[in-house]
């Protein structure tokens, strides 16, 4: 699965343009007192106004080979989200390392070298290391329903995990990372998981679908 553009929202749109242009130096493709559209690789991150929001969780793939750099890249740009002491999370059954920020709304955004993708690179990281949005969180009360309407939409399946409390769904390019609100907080910080809501733009096996969820229901716009 590859996610095309991902579309959140927010109430600090100048902040959050600001924070990505200046910040981490991505590219602004459209600013507008509306929306921003900011490239992430192949990937478009449109970050629409509205003026009462809630956080989101989202990933962005880097080269397999560079977290560490990423996690030096990083720390004098923003403060980097621990679990307990570890800067740089080891996740073995994914063969993967990720580092974590906040952006300038909460939200929980992470840079994640997964290995098995073998996509190395030789060059110095910076943003253009930025590969693609891989994952978009999607916390709910029922990752059963939100799996049922995902894979009878598209036919993505699951990636890992089970329908009690985490379900990761797509693939390594890119995933629904579903959690049950009731049960679990987001990782590493134990923030409250919130149902925000967003669209995203993907394709999966050709195919290129426009989804929305809000209010804990996947629709196919």
């Amino acid at each position: 699965m590859q996610i095309k553009e991902l579309k959140i929202y927010s109430s600090k749109i100048n902040e959050q343009a600001d924070f990505y242009a200046k910040v981490l130096g991505l590219t602004i493709i459209k600013s507008s007192a509306k929306n921003v559209l900011i490239a992430f690789g192949k990937s478009i991150l449109n970050i629409e106004y509205k003026p009462e929001t809630t956080s989101y969780h989202f990933a962005i793939n880097i080269p397999s080979n560079k977290e560490n750099e990423a996690l030096e890249w990083l720390k004098p740009k923003v403060k980097v989200l621990m679990d307990e002491n570890n800067e740089i999370q080891n996740f073995d059954s994914w063969n993967a390392k990720a580092v974590y920020f906040y952006d300038k709304d909460k939200n929980i955004v992470e840079l994640i070298a997964r290995k098995n993708l073998n996509n190395a690179s030789e060059y110095k990281f910076n943003s253009k290391q930025f590969l693609e949005i891989s994952e978009i969180g999607v916390p709910t009360l029922d990752i059963e329903k939100v799996f049922n309407q995902l894979t009878n939409l598209t036919g993505i399946e699951i990636y890992d995990g089970s329908f009690d409390r985490f379900c990761a769904i797509g693939d390594e390019n890119g995933l629904f990372i579903c959690i049950n609100k009731t049960f679990k907080d987001w990782f590493p910080t134990n923030d409250k998981a919130y149902s925000s809501a967003f669209e995203i733009i993907l394709v999966e096996k050709g195919i290129k679908y426009q989804i929305a969820y809000k209010n804990e229901e996947i629709k196919l716009l």
